[in-house]
C-alpha cells in the first residue's frame, strides 16, 4: 500500500489508529487456551471487534518467535486473515530488524514479499546498507527507528554530536538513501515535544507514534506537532486495547476502546 492509499483510508474512517497485536499467551483469556492456535484466536477475536476503527494492525514479532513454530504459524495466519478479510487495512511488521545488506534482504524478503506486509520496522545503527534493502519493493515501508519512547532511549538517541541530536543525524541521513521516499519513522508519544523539530527535517513522511495510553503519551500533543495537511501519523495502541479485559466478551471492550481512540482521532481530523 502507497502512503496515499494509506491517507485515503485515514480519511475514510476518520481514523489513524493502528492496533498494535502484541499477543502474550500469558494474557490472553485462559479459555481461548483449548482452542487448536490460541493465538490466532484471539487476534482474529480482536480484528473482527477494531477493524471499523482502525486503519492498521502491527504485530509485535518477538511475541510470536517466543512460541517457536506455532507462533509463525499463528502470525501468518493473520496477516493472510487480515488480507483476505480486510485487504484495506495497512499491516506493519514490528520486527526490528537490520543487518548487513545480504541478511537484511532476506529479512525484507519474509515479512514484505513471504508474508506480504506493508512495512516493516527497522533498526538504524548499521547505516544504509543495513536498511536500504527493505526499501527496494515498490509500495512498502520501512519504518525506522527515530526517537523511541523506552527509558534507555537517551543512552544514545539524544546524545549530541557536533552540536545536533544523535536522532537528528539518523533522519537527516536517511534522507539521502535510495528510495528514502518510501521510509516511515518511530516517534514515541512520550517524546511529543520533540515532534516539532522532527516535522522541520521531515514534513511529509508517516510517523509511527506508540505510546498513547499505557505509556502515557497524549494523542492531543501528537496532533499538535506531528500531524501533517496530509495526515502523516498512524498512532498504535497496543496493551490499552487487546488487554482492556479478560472476560469472555474481552472483544467486545477491545471494539469500545478502539472506538474512543476513534472517535478522538476523528476530532483531530476535523481541525486539519
Amino acid at each position: 500500500m502507497s502512503s496515499k492509499e494509506l491517507t485515503e483510508q485515514i480519511l475514510k474512517k476518520n481514523s489513524f489508529l493502528c492496533v498494535g497485536l502484541d499477543v502474550d499467551i500469558d494474557r490472553i483469556p485462559t479459555y481461548l487456551l483449548s482452542e487448536d492456535d490460541p493465538i490466532f484466536a484471539f487476534n482474529k477475536a480482536i480484528i473482527d471487534a477494531t477493524n471499523r476503527f482502525c486503519v492498521a494492525y502491527k504485530p509485535n514479532i518477538a511475541f510470536y518467535e517466543a512460541n517457536g513454530v506455532e507462533g509463525w504459524k499463528a502470525l501468518e495466519k493473520t496477516i493472510n486473515y487480515i488480507h483476505d478479510e480486510f485487504p484495506e487495512m495497512y499491516t506493519i511488521a514490528d520486527a526490528k530488524r537490520g543487518d548487513i545488506g545480504n541478511t537484511s534482504r532476506m529479512y525484507a524478503k519474509t515479512f514484505l514479499n513471504d508474508l506480504g506486509f506493508d512495512s516493516v520496522t527497522v533498526a538504524p545503527y548499521m547505516g544504509k546498507d543495513s536498511v536500504e534493502p527493505f526499501l527496494e519493493i515498490e509500495n512498502r515501508h520501512a519504518i525506522l527507528l527515530a526517537l523511541t519512547s523506552n527509558e534507555g532511549s537517551a543512552d544514545f538517541q539524544t546524545q549530541k554530536i557536533d552540536g545536533e541530536e544523535l536522532y537528528k543525524k539518523v533522519i537527516r541521513t536517511s534522507k539521502t538513501w535510495e528510495n528514502a521516499e518510501r521510509l516511515m519513522y518511530v516517534v514515541g508519544a512520550t517524546r511529543a515535544e520533540y515532534l516539532k523539530e522532527i516535522r522541520e527535517i521531515i514534513p511529509e513522511n508517516f510517523l509511527l507514534v506508540p505510546g498513547v495510553g499505557a505509556q502515557g503519551g497524549k494523542l492531543e500533543d501528537v496532533c499538535k506537532y506531528g500531524m501533517t495537511k496530509d495526515v502523516g501519523l498512524l498512532v498504535n495502541s497496543s496493551r490499552k486495547i487487546i488487554y482492556a479485559s479478560e472476560s469472555s466478551n474481552f472483544d467486545e471492550i477491545a471494539g469500545a476502546k478502539a472506538e474512543v481512540l476513534q472517535q478522538q482521532m476523528a476530532e483531530e481530523l476535523r481541525q486539519l
